[in-house]
């Protein structure tokens, strides 16, 4: 097995014929560095005897926005499509400190397609991980008399062993119909802006990815969730402009457009109560 570099991103082990075809194909370039075993330092392919043959004169040419299927398969993936290899634990963690440290990078060598199974896997460890761990953590602080004048909602159930418990089955219901519905929503509203140059599944690994890799912030005491939530907008807007090949601007509307149309339209019905209200009173 050859391991196979590209600068500091490990693209995973392969077969030298995997990696003949991989040179032949555009997958790797010449410039990528390997090692097997027996050898004493990392060197470029094209300095292996055996891959000579097959390394191309110079690196492919970089994908276009709406490239063909067949162009886009020469993604390598991120660290987690490759577990088996690198292992469950490993996996996990190296593609959560990719995504959290360097989107741009990690978005930019995730498969576009590949089923829904994966992204979603690992969508859900991430996302049961903090938000499980984050209601204990507030259930700690209720024990030890922390928010004890507090009587809202989250209190009232957090204080309810019963219903805490419920709470934390519940968990993976939730993060997998929220990761469904906001897909749907941002990818629909990607299309609206022009940006969606890949299908819906590129959306949802994007959105995956994502929302698994900044879930385990919401671990963070008293301000986690909201790390998790800004640092999420920021991964999905880099994630989906990097995966559908389209321009940082329309990422970003596409990500913020159900946030602005639902402020605008709780904006509305305030208004339109105050208005009502200002009725009634001035007929009174």
């Amino acid at each position: 097995m050859i391991h196979v570099n590209r600068g500091a991103t490990s693209l995973g082990a392969f077969s030298e014929e995997e990696v003949r075809e991989g040179l032949r194909t555009g997958r790797f370039v010449s410039t990528d560095i390997g090692w097997r075993e027996g050898m004493a330092n990392w060197q470029p392919l094209s300095q292996f005897p055996e891959l000579g043959a097959t390394t191309p004169a110079a690196p492919p040419a970089q994908i276009p926005a709406g490239a063909s299927a067949e162009a886009a398969a020469t993604r390598s993936g991120l660290p987690w499509e490759h577990r088996k290899e690198r292992g469950f634990f490993n996996a996990f963690v190296e593609t959560l400190v990719m995504v959290l440290t360097r989107p741009g990078e990690a978005f930019g060598v995730m498969k576009r397609e590949g089923g829904l199974g994966e992204p979603l896997i690992y969508a859900l460890i991430g996302g049961c991980l903090g938000g499980v761990v984050s209601l204990l953590f507030s259930l700690g602080l209720q024990s030890a008399g922390f928010f004890a004048g507090r009587h809202d909602t989250f209190s009232a159930m957090a204080g309810m062993g019963v219903g805490s418990a419920a709470f934390i089955v519940l968990v993976p219901l939730f993060v997998i119909i929220g990761l469904f519905i906001g897909s749907a929503i941002i990818h629909l509203c990607l299309m609206i802006v022009g940006g969606a140059n890949q299908s819906f599944e590129t959306t949802f690994r994007v959105i995956a990815f994502s929302q698994g890799s900044t879930g385990p912030l919401q671990m963070i005491p008293v301000c986690g969730g909201m790390i998790a939530g800004v640092w999420a907008l920021v991964c999905n807007c880099i994630g989906l402009a990097r995966a559908h090949d389209t321009d940082t601007g329309r990422a970003v509307l596409a990500v913020f457009l159900p946030l602005i149309v639902c402020c605008g339209g709780v904006l509305l019905i305030a208004l339109m109560f105050g208005g009502l209200g200002a009725w009634s009173a001035s007929h009174h």
